[in-house]
């Protein structure tokens, strides 16, 4: 295998692949990266056996040579050594080549690398995928969905089915929750399924972070592929295999309150900044708990209490509060990364009461809905 590459082409790919890498795999192999030169171009590829990323870079694009393939060949090579090697090359062109006994050869000006290398043939086979439920997402908006929900999943084991975000794909809507039983992020968007039955996909918290890492900020297209156990994004020049959960996601529709009794409207960034303000005096108590109480003349009161360091208390102005006075407590971690997670403008949080959940939703934007369970304080 011998082939000449810019560098920024090779030091993208890498890193993109790198992002499957793992260096506590049970299986060696699979703490390197796999290379491939054909006629078509270099394909990289890196895998933990969960995620598994696929990289392409196309001999040439758009009348530019990107990759001069002088030799067709694959190898493995250590993903960390090679990751911190590719970054630190001294010249734009690298030039690659494999000789005997899999011994990999790594020139860019004046450097030269040699890397013993692994058999390609023993680093285990992508997954393969039916294609027959797929459907197309513009690259921001996966981008969005991913922010506004994977936030919301557990990161405790216990309920494995938690650490996943739940796609459910219903009348031509993908409906995206995530829950971690304490508070829940959903956001839903249209879509055209090329089946016309339902679909429902537990996808990793982890694996998609990953997945919104990766992509650019761009409006180009992202097909995705859901089979049984396995979900394929697939962009431009690039395949990200994830693994599903298995298990029954809990019907969280019915956590949703239908009606209310108190609704306040207010402006989303100057809430956000009483509660960020608030939370500095209760960061040591459990939970980091705020108080929220209703007053006269269509304002709220924030505050938090922490008997050995102080208190603080800070008037909110709302745009309006309809229905019965209201005092509640709440984690203001939650809060804050539910207020993150909606678009800048004026939200509506609707209340069923002190110990029930509420619900937080944005004016002008129906398909998203953040939920989040009091906490008991009196």
């Amino acid at each position: 295998m011998k082939f000449i590459i810019q560098r920024n082409h090779l030091v993208d790919s890498v890193q993109d692949v790198m992002k499957a890498v793992s260096s506590r795999t049970t299986i060696p192999i699979l703490t390197g990266i796999k290379i491939v030169a054909s006629e078509e171009g270099l394909t990289f590829t890196g895998s933990d056996s969960d995620i598994s990323i696929e990289s392409f870079i196309p001999k040439e694009e758009a009348g530019d040579e990107l990759v001069e393939i002088k030799e067709t060949g694959g190898i493995v090579l250590n993903a960390k050594f090679f990751g911190e090697i590719v970054k630190k090359l001294p010249m734009d062109t690298v030039e690659f080549e494999v000789v005997n006994h899999r011994q990999t050869i790594i020139k860019s000006g004046k450097a030269e690398f040699n890397l013993n290398g692994l058999d390609p043939d023993e680093y285990p086979h992508l997954p393969q995928i039916a294609e027959d439920k797929t459907f197309t997402i513009a690259t921001d908006l996966l981008k969005s969905l991913i922010r506004q929900t994977v936030f919301a999943v557990s990161t405790s084991e216990t309920r494995p089915i938690l650490t996943g975000v739940n796609w459910q794909i219903e009348n031509g809507l993908l409906v995206c929750t995530g829950t971690d039983s304490h508070r829940l992020a959903r956001r839903s968007v249209p879509i055209t399924l090329d089946d016309s039955e339902n679909v429902q996909a537990v996808i990793p918290g982890k694996s998609l972070l990953e997945l919104s890492k990766i992509l650019d900020d761009s409006n180009d297209l992202v097909e995705i592929v859901i089979t049984e156990n396995q979900i394929l994004f697939k962009s431009k020049h690039l395949l990200f295999f994830s693994r599903l959960l298995e298990g029954n996601y809990p019907d969280t529709s019915r956590l949703i309150p239908q009606e209310s009794k108190t609704d306040i409207t207010l402006h989303v960034k100057d809430f956000l900044h009483s509660i960020d303000r608030a939370s500095l005096l209760a960061r040591g108590e459990r939970n980091n708990v705020v108080k929220l109480a209703t007053l006269e003349g269509n304002s709220v009161e924030i505050s938090s209490t922490t008997p050995e360091i102080g208190n603080v208390v800070e008037q909110v102005q709302c745009e309006s509060i309809t229905g019965e006075e209201l005092k509640i407590s709440f984690s203001a971690k939650y809060m804050m990364d539910a207020l993150k997670a909606l678009e800048d403008g004026d939200i509506v949080i609707s209340f069923t009461g002190a110990m029930r959940p509420f619900i937080i939703r944005s004016v002008n934007d129906e398909s998203i809905l953040q939920l989040i369970l009091p906490v008991r304080t009196f």
